[in-house]
């Protein structure tokens, strides 16, 4: 386990296995949902896969609202490449942004989550189709975030021989 843990980036450890850890301890205080797992190794699995749904949560879902309501502006992708080479610290930075979008994304999804147990208690037969409904968002989650990430090396592609 400690070899494992070792071998987690900084990057992996505070947008993944973290915000993951923090969920289940969260909603396992405010709602029905019991997610702690006994098991370190189960709940380390667990927790860093919770963690990447989070994230992915904000990259897909928080972010473009932030983007659309301008609270936040990108700078052009191959500036931030070029600006990157030039300044390492660039790079840190915007995995601390990373890291506080996860943050408001786990936040965001403790009380979307605390909604649905409400809306489950008025309608019971949800209860029957929850895992279907979490597979399908699962799969809709992960092909948006493929594409994202399909986008984002096309663009370092285009942008290193932009600049060579």
């Amino acid at each position: 386990m400690k070899d494992l843990l070792s071998k987690l980036s900084s990057y992996n450890l505070f947008n993944y296995l973290l915000p993951g850890i923090i969920f289940v301890v969260l909603a396992s205080e405010i709602t029905h949902y019991y997610l702690i797992q006994s098991d370190i190794i189960l709940g380390a699995f667990l927790y860093y896969f919770i963690g990447l749904v989070i994230s992915r949560f904000g990259s897909l879902v928080i972010e473009p609202i932030l983007k659309h309501f301008s609270i936040i502006q990108f700078a052009d992708y191959k500036d931030f490449i070029a600006a990157s080479k030039k300044d390492e610290k660039i790079e840190l930075l915007s995995e601390v942004n990373n890291t506080y979008r996860t943050l408001s994304a786990l936040f965001i999804l403790l009380l979307l989550l605390k909604v649905y147990e409400k809306i489950e208690c008025e309608l019971p037969c949800l209860k029957e189709w929850s895992v279907i409904v979490l597979i399908i968002l699962m799969l809709v989650t992960f092909l948006f975030a493929y594409r994202k990430q399909t986008s984002y090396i096309t663009k370092r592609i285009n942008a290193k021989q932009g600049n060579e």
